[in-house]
């Protein structure tokens, strides 16, 4: 299966473990946009993906949070789960050099890559930190 460039930075970038979501009040009154993907890693790869994916995430405009998980069953599985401002602030993070950058190096890195659902967040807590 190839993945197209906007769809791989659409779900893979990630924030660093941490960051906070919006209290419920902030997320609701923006018109927030929100993704949920599922990669799957070439065997054995999962850490490496993971890496080049965080690596990505210092600076995001209009990026409210960014997590991603190991899969507790699936070895080489990874969820991705963003919250953006608006559509327009996650489609502009397409173009920054960091997140260009991860695309090249984690591509040839995913077995398959599965987009979820599209949602409108409307509160939130904070991420847990490592």
């Amino acid at each position: 299966m190839e993945i197209g460039r906007r769809e791989l930075l659409s779900y893979a970038i990630v924030s660093a473990a941490g960051q906070l979501l919006a209290p419920a009040k902030a997320v609701a009154a923006m018109n927030t946009y929100g993704l949920i993907a599922k990669l799957a890693s070439i065997a054995g790869r999962r850490d490496e993906l993971i890496a080049i994916l965080a690596e990505s995430t210092v600076q995001m405009p209009g990026c409210v949070n960014y997590i991603i998980a190991k899969d507790a069953e699936g070895e080489n599985t990874i969820w991705v789960t963003e919250v953006w401002e608006s559509v327009t602030a996650h489609d502009e993070s397409l173009s920054l050099p960091a997140v260009k950058a991860a695309i090249g190096k984690g591509r040839p890195l995913i077995a398959d890559f599965s987009r979820i659902a599209v949602t409108n967040p409307v509160s939130g807590v904070r991420s847990p930190a490592r």
